[in-house]
């Protein structure tokens, strides 16, 4: 444990922020996969555009997984270890694709970053002013949640336009 680093931390205990990072260590993990498996499964108008969109915000939750783990370990604790205990401490689930349509992968995932957004931003609030090595972390984190979010709206919106487009050419 780094005895400097740790000094820093005041107004929260360690464990609870050990917790804290724990759950969200469980969902960057659970939507990593989720992002991994919808972009393998995927049907529909578009999809190519929309499978990009998921390889990349996969590697990017990966990437905060990675994050967050470093973080735990330089606060002396351990991350998760078994991925059973990822359901366990999951705040946002993980909701295995059942209906492989482009559009319904999207909104799939724009529901699973609006939760990330809504934990990330609780984050951020329990550790402003009291770790600051957690809290730029998180805001890090916030900020790609909140762009991943918008991309993919932007994509929802462009295909179910285009559905539109097609039908109303259709009814002519």
């Amino acid at each position: 444990m780094a005895r400097g680093g740790n000094s820093i931390v005041k107004g929260i205990e360690i464990d609870e922020v050990i917790a804290l990072l724990n759950r969200a260590y469980a969902d960057e993990w659970l939507a990593y996969y989720q992002y991994y498996t919808e972009s393998k499964v995927i049907k529909g108008i578009m999809k190519d555009a929309v499978v990009v969109e998921l390889d990349q915000h996969a590697m990017d939750e990966l990437r905060h997984a990675g994050l967050i783990a470093n973080r735990i370990i330089q606060l002396g604790g351990t991350p998760l270890l078994d991925p059973r205990e990822w359901f366990e401490q999951t705040h946002c689930g993980y909701d295995a694709p059942t209906n492989f349509d482009v559009v319904k992968i999207l909104e799939d995932a724009i529901k699973g970053e609006q939760c990330a957004i809504g934990i990330y931003s609780q984050l951020s609030e329990v550790t402003q002013g009291k770790d600051v090595v957690t809290y730029d972390m998180v805001n890090q984190i916030l900020a790609d949640e909140v762009e991943h979010e918008e991309d993919l709206v932007a994509l929802h919106e462009d295909i179910t336009a285009f559905i539109q487009q097609i039908k109303d050419t259709m009814d002519l």
